[in-house]
């Protein structure tokens, strides 16, 4: 089960998260074994984001797997979610990620 916290700084309408939550849902889909199903999305919008001192129409994408991806498979992904963030209205230069893989996940009552 992949998760993704998504901060943005500017406020989004129902319309504009549900559009970004399918776009991660379809990014996620480039990572071998990682689908949109058991995907899990935290947006949080109206964020204070600031970088350099300054507050900036950014967002912050902080991304957790189950178990590590291929950098090939990580680059694609990053790829794919700044063009999603882009088609958002999201300057690339203002847009920032994280991906970290974890060897353990708990799920359904149990770790996996």
């Amino acid at each position: 089960m992949p998760y993704i916290a998504l901060h943005v700084e500017r406020a989004l309408s129902a319309s504009e998260k549900e559009s970004l939550k399918a776009a991660l849902g379809q990014a996620i889909e480039v990572i071998p074994g990682k689908t949109e199903k058991g995907l899990m999305v935290e947006i949080c919008d109206g964020c204070d984001l600031y970088y350099g001192g300054q507050k900036r129409d950014a967002a912050y994408l902080d991304v957790k797997t189950y178990g590590t991806a291929a950098p090939a498979d990580q680059k694609a992904f990053t790829e794919a979610v700044f063009q999603a963030m882009e088609a958002a209205g999201f300057s690339k230069n203002n847009i920032y990620l994280t991906i970290s893989g974890y060897p353990n996940w708990g799920l359904n009552g149990t770790l996996l």
